[in-house]
């Protein structure tokens, strides 16, 4: 059995979930994925994830430098998107939600008509965030 690459895990892990908001979840990661060609995906923490796929400067692993946002999906009405070192984003569209003391910032996303009032303000966040990498 051949085993799955990382983006082959991430459609199956989609495609499988019994998430009420499976569509949502796909149309995230096509907004992710195509805001820029230096981010990639993966299964991390059980869930889908992104992170910065381009040469940085050498970091402590725990400061989760290269990881962008994670899937939280254990609430069946709405998706949690969770970036672990979200505190330096400039939010203009004021989507970020929490002031965590470890740097975390969430976007909650309860249904595709929520997600499509928040995708400029996501894609701006994650370019924001691109622009502040330590390369």
């Amino acid at each position: 059995m051949t085993k799955l690459t990382p983006t082959e895990q991430v459609t199956q892990f989609i495609k499988e979930s019994k998430h009420p908001l499976a569509d949502v979840m796909q149309s995230l990661r096509e907004i992710i994925s195509e805001t820029s060609s230096e981010i990639s995906e993966h299964i991390k923490w059980n869930a889908p994830a992104f992170y910065y796929n381009g040469t940085m400067d050498d970091f402590d692993a725990k400061e989760y430098k290269r990881d962008l946002v994670v899937y939280h999906i254990r609430k069946q009405d709405s998706i949690l998107l969770i970036f672990p070192t979200g505190a330096v984003i400039q939010d203009k569209a004021a989507i970020l939600e929490g002031n965590y003391s470890d740097g975390r910032r969430m976007v909650t996303i309860k249904s595709m008509e929520d997600l499509n009032t928040k995708k400029e303000g996501l894609q701006a966040a994650i370019k924001d965030w691109l622009s502040k990498i330590e390369k």
